[in-house]
């Protein structure tokens, strides 16, 4: 999925320049200075986006191979999200509309409205970006977020 965005992001920019749109390149991220390993530093970033301590034994995919787990871990959430181009907040709202979008992945938009709730998003925000994407991609999609979220604020009641 994120080669996908990529190239869809190249594509969007290239016919951008072709209409005579300049686009200012951002900035480079900042290095990440620390002692601790990249595991360790995933591990963090990922009990702050869940809210959830790290510990127990391993389940799910974790469980059934290691290997994804350390890589997750390591790769993603310590050498991507502790970039500092985007906040954790901005990450999620580009996850969870990129899956409305893309469709099907229920349980994906569950977990990332979840972890946006966790993160500080309110369900009246994301109430919001459900109607822009109704309005800018269709009612499915957006009625598809909206059972979804009501799934997760019923079980929170």
């Amino acid at each position: 999925m994120i080669l996908f965005g990529i190239n869809t992001f190249i594509a969007v920019l290239d016919t951008r320049k072709a209409n005579g749109i300049i686009d200012k390149v951002g900035k480079e991220a900042t290095p990440v200075k620390s002692t601790e390993s990249k595991y360790q530093q995933g591990k963090k970033v990922l009990e702050a986006l869940t809210g959830l301590p790290e510990t127990g034994p391993k389940t799910g995919y974790a469980a059934f191979s290691p290997e994804i787990e350390v890589f997750l871990k390591e790769h993603l959430f310590a050498d991507i999200f502790t970039r500092d181009i985007l906040s954790y907040t901005d990450r999620e709202v580009a996850t969870i509309s990129a899956l409305i979008n893309l469709g099907g992945v229920e349980p994906m938009m569950k977990s990332h409205m979840g972890i946006g709730l966790n993160l500080g998003l309110s369900d009246n925000q994301l109430k919001e970006m459900f109607s822009l994407i109704e309005a800018k991609v269709g009612k499915k999609e957006a009625d598809s977020a909206r059972k979804v979220l009501q799934e997760i604020l019923d079980a929170r009641k």
